[in-house]
């Protein structure tokens, strides 16, 4: 039957495919001629991509995933304990810091946007990788410098017991400068390393485009891995005063991923920019504006190019579909639109509107995604407060708190393994998709399982309020009560980012890719965002009169609890308006210019083969 299934749909398809190829070479001879002699319209400084096929494969994208393990050590030296370093050496009061983390994580992917627009659209990928990770190389020395020099005084404060002298103006004007600057290139380099990595495979051969799939689950690996050192050795000796030696030795990290990343130049394989995306995104509304009053009576008769590459030179040729038909009238031919040369503003291939139309597709189920975010954001902000206000003795060891994220960090590679050796031959073999659940579907997943970790959070926080001596700072609680919301968290990413990165790449129009992957980066920016407005809207409305609210500078007096439990009611709303986008979405299709069999997967895990 599923044989069967797939032969009637390729027929279909074919059948679809003739009739699409007819309308552009036999309508009536006027339309005929203007086709024929039709130009490509496509923006100013659009560059076709230069493939090698000797360069590329897994020897290069080795180099890519290490250059992002030793970029994301070099990250979270800063990033995992800045929230301590703001409360003990800046001397901010928790719900401050907390805001103050948020904003800046958010920054840094909402940089991942500048980052991806300049790869799209002037530098290429390489050189983009290239410039923003010298940014966070020049962020990393003047951070160092600064603390050494205007913060840490006396020597070794900051420990949790050595308070810090008044920290000058200068000096954290410096500071927050050096910050941003290591947000501004972690941010710019991220998505555009991921996209870079993707690039050494190339999709039209079966191999290449498995193999490319498989990238994305190891390109978060290495990121876990360059992070698990970063909250363990690091976070240590941030935690015992070291903080210059923290941020020296993410300097060497970062310094060593450069240089590895520009040593694998030769065997790289390069694919140009494709023009300013945004002009051409424009160009499809005003033109549909202006033929406003005009009806698509045929899709088939819409315009098109010939030849296998459509008119954003580089780019495969996208099919036309139902979404948004309102956008079609970008494409329907009227008489001044016959003349030469063509206006790019009055007239738009199918190709250019569908692109448009694949933007407006994937943002539905982009903002679906923020509440997840605001989950992620709560380890690096009041996961952590509520660990230091646990008891983080281990016999006579002391663990700090921030290092407890490094449960999230096992989990994401214990889970990674299992999804990818064991759940997905399984699962494969029973949905007949060989990867396993769709991209959708996994995303799904991860924000189920990102809201028990929520649950699993507000329950320790009761606990750990049952366990409070009077007057004193901490809970006797152990700070092991937080193990299961860390490895709830990484399992979840395992399905949420992971999917995020494979789909919004793979769904991503040809000329935008890294803005595809950059995607991921934002929802977490704008995650960030909202936790800060939650958090703030909160202490608002509940710190009144004598009340001091529920997240105040002593977590003893708050319920930070309810703050938990208000997230896991947003998510499970969530997941609701996220299930009925992802049953609405359907992917785009993608003319190859080699002939092979392509598959689209949806949300039910429904599999369709087009012959192209």
């Amino acid at each position: 039957m599923a044989e069967k299934r797939s032969e009637d749909v390729i027929q279909q398809r074919e059948e679809a495919d003739n009739g699409f190829k007819s309308c552009i070479n036999n309508n009536d001879d006027d339309d005929n001629n203007s086709r024929e002699n039709a130009t490509p319209i496509s923006p100013p400084n659009v560059v076709a991509p230069s493939f090698k096929k000797k360069r590329g494969g897994w020897k290069s994208a080795i180099l890519v995933l290490a250059n992002q393990a030793l970029a994301t050590l070099a990250f979270f030296g800063v990033g995992v304990n800045l929230v301590l370093f703001l409360t003990r050496v800046l001397r901010q009061e928790n719900a401050v810091a907390a805001n103050n983390v948020s904003v800046w994580t958010g920054t840094v992917y909402l940089f991942s946007l500048v980052g991806a627009f300049l790869s799209d659209s002037y530098w290429g990928r390489f050189l983009t990788c290239t410039v923003f990770q010298l940014i966070l190389l020049l962020g990393l020395v003047i951070l160092s410098l600064t603390s050494w020099l205007f913060l840490l005084d006396p020597k070794g404060c900051g420990d949790g017991k050595l308070v810090c002298q008044e920290t000058s103006v200068i000096g954290e004007i410096i500071f927050y400068i050096s910050i941003y600057m290591v947000a501004l290139g972690y941010g710019g380099h991220q998505p555009t390393c991921a996209t870079f990595g993707a690039d050494q495979f190339d999709d039209s051969d079966p191999k290449g485009e498995s193999s490319k799939a498989a990238f994305f689950c190891y390109f978060y690996f290495a990121l876990n891995c360059g992070s698990l050192f970063s909250n363990t050795v690091l976070v240590y000796y941030e935690d015992n005063g070291y903080w210059t030696l923290g941020f020296w030795v993410s300097f060497a990290a970062a310094l060593l991923g450069v240089i590895l990343f520009v040593v694998g130049t030769p065997g790289y394989r390069f694919i140009k920019a494709c023009g300013n995306p945004l002009p051409r995104v424009a160009q499809v509304f005003v033109a549909a504006y202006r033929k406003c009053n005009i009806k698509v009576s045929n899709p088939n008769e819409l315009y098109e190019v010939g030849g296998s590459e459509s008119a954003i030179k580089g780019t495969r040729k996208i099919v036309h579909s139902e979404y948004f038909g309102f956008l079609d009238k970008a494409a329907i031919i009227t008489r001044e639109d016959t003349s030469e040369p063509k206006n790019a503003w009055h007239i738009c291939t199918v190709t250019q509107v569908e692109e448009a139309k694949c933007v407006l597709k994937l943002l539905p189920l982009w903002l679906c995604t923020i509440i997840y975010s605001v989950i992620f954001t709560q380890m690096a902000s009041l996961f952590v407060e509520q660990g230091d206000a646990m008891d983080t003795k281990i016999g006579n060891f002391h663990l700090p708190a921030a290092s407890m994220s490094v449960f999230d960090i096992c989990s994401v590679l214990i889970c990674t393994g299992i999804y990818r050796h064991i759940l997905v031959p399984i699962f494969g073999k029973l949905s007949g998709n060989p990867k396993g659940l769709t991209e959708l579907q996994r995303m799904g997943v991860g924000l189920i399982i990102g809201m028990l970790a929520m649950v699993a959070a507000g329950i320790t926080e009761i606990e750990r309020l049952k366990r409070v001596v009077n007057h004193e700072e901490k809970s006797t609680l152990s700070v092991l009560w937080q193990i299961p919301q860390y490895v709830l968290v990484g399992a979840s990413e395992v399905f949420m980012y992971v999917g995020q990165l494979e789909f919004f790449n793979g769904q991503a129009p040809d000329g935008i890719k890294s803005f595809g992957s950059s995607l991921c980066m934002a929802s977490m920016s704008f995650g960030n965002y909202v936790s800060s407005l939650l958090v703030h809207m909160v202490m608002l409305i509940t710190a009144r009169g004598d009340s001091p609210g529920w997240i105040p500078s002593n977590l003893n007096h708050g319920h930070v609890d309810r703050f938990y439990f208000l997230i896991m009611t947003l998510t499970a709303i969530d997941v609701v308006i996220y299930v009925l986008f992802a049953k609405w979405y359907k992917p785009a299709t993608f003319l190859e210019a080699s002939h092979r069999l392509e598959r689209e997967t949806t949300f039910d895990g429904d599999v369709s083969v087009k012959r192209v």
